[in-house]
């Protein structure tokens, strides 16, 4: 399938398998996934737009910024434009990494225990950005989040209480994740490359740097 009329979740399921975009500069717009989600992810040499607004919008506002052409999709004034077209918001721009699913179950010392209540406030964020959410909490002093987000890729996230750093719980979360999604699936991840902590905790378990995205919300 040729890249300019690929959907999303080929781009991404492919890229996580070692198949990106051609690193030739270009930038390739396609549609959203879904209502909730639209956004840029930046590859080696090549971004994906992910928009229902007009392609021919997005390409003159990336050509009309003075900046390195292969930085535009990133440029703080690109987003500032998306964000006054669409009424859509953004908080940061993140590394994006992603894991193949692993067999068998987590490691038992994590003592992991499912929450079942709908209104605890992890389930309720989380469920503002994924489908399908569900989320454990770690004796060791944890918390780990699974769902369905952009393109319906499996996401995770993890939390670990301050007390508990240092231990390397944060990147036995990571790992862990990797046994939850049905084996011969792929789960991603999302930092803020100035979480140094979470950077390297997900790199320990596993998880490859794939490029940069910045996600916008829709309002309400």
């Amino acid at each position: 399938m040729a890249i300019a009329s690929a959907a999303l979740g080929t781009i991404l399921e492919a890229a996580a398998r070692g198949a990106f975009p051609p690193p030739d500069g270009a930038v390739t717009v396609v549609p959203q996934p879904g209502r909730r989600d639209a956004g840029v992810i930046a590859f080696t040499a090549h971004s994906v737009v992910f928009t229902d607004e007009d392609p021919a919008w997005v390409r003159a506002t990336l050509a009309a910024l003075d900046c390195d052409p292969l930085a535009a999709t990133m440029n703080a004034r690109f987003h500032t434009a998306f964000q006054d077209r669409t009424g859509r918001t953004t908080d940061t721009i993140d590394l994006l990494s992603a894991a193949t699913a692993r067999p068998g179950a987590p490691e038992p010392r994590l003592e992991l225990r499912e929450l079942d209540d709908p209104d605890h406030p992890r389930v309720t964020r989380a469920r503002e950005y994924r489908d399908d959410v569900r989320v454990w909490t770690s004796a060791g002093g944890g918390v780990l989040v699974i769902g369905r987000g952009v393109a319906g890729r499996w996401e995770t996230a993890v939390e670990v209480d301050e007390d508990a750093r240092h231990r390397g719980l944060g990147r036995a979360l990571a790992n862990a994740a990797r046994h939850l999604v049905p084996d011969g699936d792929v789960v991603w991840a999302q930092q803020a490359p100035g979480n140094a902590r979470a950077v390297r905790a997900f790199q320990a378990a596993g998880y490859r740097p794939v490029g940069s995205e910045a996600l916008f919300a829709a309002a309400g």
